[in-house]
């Protein structure tokens, strides 16, 4: 899906798509300020009142769902692992989350800040540590576990 090239940080959210397979509704990450491929991404999400998510998931006191945090944090890790030549292309699937906490609202209007590090990557399997924050404040940690097909 991606061309092979030299990722410099930030990415716009056309280097996203080149990166990463997922499209609108389900593409969670809106920036990457910094990056080092195949240890860490930072980056964003501009949470909005128009996304479909919030017209089912307590319409009259707007919350993100935690597993779409989660999901955003694992993104993120995607870029990561997706920037490094040797992964150009592949299919990250998320293959389990471990210890993930939600410690706080995600609302319209928010900021979604997060930073995810990797910590272990065997050939196509690796984790990585993700933490996400709204206005400086952790709103969500946890373990993500991956596969590259």
């Amino acid at each position: 899906m991606s061309d092979v090239q030299d990722w410099k940080s930030p990415l716009t959210a056309e280097d996203i798509r080149r990166l990463l397979p997922h499209r609108y509704p389900f593409l969670l990450v809106d920036r990457v300020t910094e990056l080092e491929p195949g240890k860490y991404a930072k980056g964003y999400k501009l949470v909005t009142a128009n996304e479909p998510h919030f017209t089912g998931h307590f319409p009259e006191y707007m919350l993100m769902p935690g597993v779409l945090i989660a999901e955003a944090m694992a993104q993120l890790g995607g870029v990561a692992l997706l920037a490094m030549p040797e992964y150009s292309g592949r299919q990250p699937m998320l293959t389990g989350l471990d210890n993930v906490r939600f410690r706080g609202q995600v609302r319209p209007g928010d900021r979604l800040d997060m930073v995810v590090e990797i910590d272990r990557l065997r050939g196509s399997m690796g984790r990585g540590r993700g933490e996400a924050f709204v206005d400086g404040q952790k709103v969500a940690e946890g373990m993500i576990l991956f596969a590259l097909a």
